[in-house]
């Protein structure tokens, strides 16, 4: 029997569409909207990120073709490229920004959990930015150096199924920290960090909040070891001391005690000094969990090389922030679909079989679990049709 719905119907059914209209009713995004909508608008940039789509041109064009399976898209018809121009620039970014956050709060409730590695009950994240360069003569407002123009995509990445939780974009020339000072993280959690973070008063507000921290410390650090304890006989574990800040700034932002776990990278042939809060764990797993904060780099390397961030579809600030918080719900919808699958697909797998099969009519979740599977024959043939009597 043939489906009635094609795999990027039902993939956009899973954002809620009650949830999205409130949400466009609060912000007044279709005020003077003059016939297209909202949703239009968010299924025209999903689309783009799922199929590729690198201009307006494309993204018209490729809907187009898909001639009348837009019907239950919600979509009429293609969006014309002026309008879709149009709506990107004017049309508030904080609208898809919460709608992230609506779909993350989804992802929470169905992630796969943490990886058997770690027996600890405390949520793990891993927190980083990422840098996006611009042409500064095209970007003049994101200004990052004398001739360069940047933004930043400040991520908190969940190792619940290692999808972003969090996310701020900003100018090139934000610093980490400031991003890292706005999270409203739970108690008992964990967070991976790699040395740009480095800040005493905030290690010393999360040591309040019982918000534990693992970073790699500075090599200047100034401290005196408070106790030296044993290391585990096997493992790549070479010290593991209780510290206290002891430079005069240092003292002042952060007068608890601090851990200092020394490492052995195999890889690099070095040795790699963290820095932590937490005294209880032991010092294999603080190792593990820095290593496991490699995660959020290959996370940055995917969507950079399977999703539309690099190159935008208009210049000004709202139109890129736009794209970015579109390309950033792409990304967690990929991820629910990695989880539901049974096939074991990597992320780049995934999106490459998506974007040649978004308009196929096949149930999502049976071709998740075997997409390379062989279509099922359709009852329904149409009409007759006389074979040609070729050679004849």
């Amino acid at each position: 029997m043939q489906y009635n719905h094609s795999l990027f119907c039902q993939i956009l059914k899973l954002i809620p569409r009650t949830e999205f209209e409130r949400l466009v009713r609060e912000q007044a995004a279709e005020k003077h909207s003059k016939g297209f909508s909202c949703w239009e608008q968010l299924v025209a940039m999903v689309f783009a990120q799922l199929a590729g789509a690198v201009s307006l041109r494309e993204i018209e064009s490729g809907m187009k073709s898909a001639c009348g399976k837009l019907n239950h898209l919600g979509v009429p018809q293609a969006p014309p490229r002026s309008t879709l121009a149009y709506a990107n620039s004017h049309r508030p970014a904080a609208l898809f920004e919460q709608l992230f956050y609506v779909m993350v709060a989804q992802c929470e409730r169905f992630a796969p959990g943490k990886k058997a590695r770690f027996r600890f009950k405390s949520k793990l994240f891993s927190l980083d930015a990422s840098v996006i360069e611009l042409c500064l003569g095209l970007f003049p407002w994101a200004k990052f150096r004398q001739t360069k123009g940047a933004v930043k995509l400040h991520t908190l990445l969940d190792h619940d199924g290692y999808f972003p939780c969090f996310l701020r974009i900003t100018t090139g020339k934000e610093h980490e920290v400031r991003t890292a000072r706005l999270l409203k993280l739970p108690p008992e959690s964990i967070v991976a960090m790699d040395r740009g973070y480095n800040d005493y008063a905030l290690f010393d507000d999360w040591t309040r909040q019982r918000i534990w921290f693992v970073t790699r410390a500075k090599e200047n650090m100034v401290y005196d070891v408070v106790e030296a304890r044993a290391v585990p006989a096997r493992g790549n574990v070479r010290a593991d001391e209780v510290i206290r800040l002891s430079s005069p700034r240092g003292v002042a932002a952060c007068p608890g005690l601090l851990r200092r776990v020394v490492v052995w990278d195999e890889k690099k042939q070095e040795e790699i000094a963290l820095l932590t809060n937490n005294l209880e764990l032991g010092a294999t797993t603080i190792g593990a969990i820095y290593k496991d904060r490699w995660q959020i780099e290959l996370f940055f390397k995917a969507i950079k090389q399977n999703l539309k961030i690099k190159t935008f579809l208009g210049t000004s600030q709202n139109a890129l922030h736009l794209q970015l918080w579109t390309a950033m719900l792409a990304i967690l919808l990929i991820k629910f679909l990695q989880w539901q699958s049974r096939a074991g697909l990597s992320l780049s797998n995934l999106i490459a079989l998506l974007r040649w099969n978004l308009f196929t009519y096949r149930p999502l979740f049976g071709w998740l679990d075997d997409p390379y599977a062989t279509p099922p024959t359709p009852t329904d043939a149409g009409p007759w049709q006389p074979e040609l009597a070729l050679g004849v």
